[in-house]
């Protein structure tokens, strides 16, 4: 059975191969019910549109590769550390924060970017824009029983 490492392998392989774009869920995943995060409605055929986020374990220093979900900030992104409703921040989340300069891979190129924790108006705004986009994500929210970081991924 897939393991969660397996998922993070193919959905690489899949954003790599398609600039950006992935399936998210195989059908062999959804009907296997492997703990992988929930398809997102809305998207287009291609998938949705991810980034990998390339950054370096706060206590082990090791080199990790992320896919995430993101919005457009003008020429940056935001990501989300929704954790899929777990009470705990996720790991790429305290790694950014130890470490925030970093590099992702958007489409078929990387971007060298500094990782920033929004607040305030500027998180509201952010995130009202993502629930209207996605509103599982306000259930994510609502089921952590924590504020979910916004991160802004700001180009250098």
């Amino acid at each position: 059975m897939p393991t969660l490492d397996d998922w993070n392998v193919r959905i690489r392989a899949e954003f790599r191969e398609n600039a950006g774009y992935v399936a998210w869920s195989s059908p062999e995943e959804s009907a296997a019910g492997r703990p992988i995060p929930p398809h997102m409605p809305g998207f287009p055929e291609k998938g949705m549109p991810l980034i990998l986020v390339h950054h370096v374990g706060a206590k082990t220093g090791k080199a990790r590769i992320s896919p995430l979900f993101y919005q457009p900030v003008g020429d940056n992104w935001a990501v989300f550390g929704t954790h899929g409703g777990s009470p705990h921040d996720p790991a790429w989340y305290r790694n950014l924060m130890a470490n925030p300069r970093t590099v992702i891979e958007a489409g078929a190129g990387e971007i060298p970017v500094e990782a920033r924790l929004t607040a305030g108006e500027e998180r509201a705004r952010i995130w009202a824009q993502q629930i209207a986009l996605v509103p599982k994500f306000a259930e994510f929210e609502a089921a952590s029983g924590r504020q979910v970081p916004v991160v802004l991924l700001e180009r250098v």
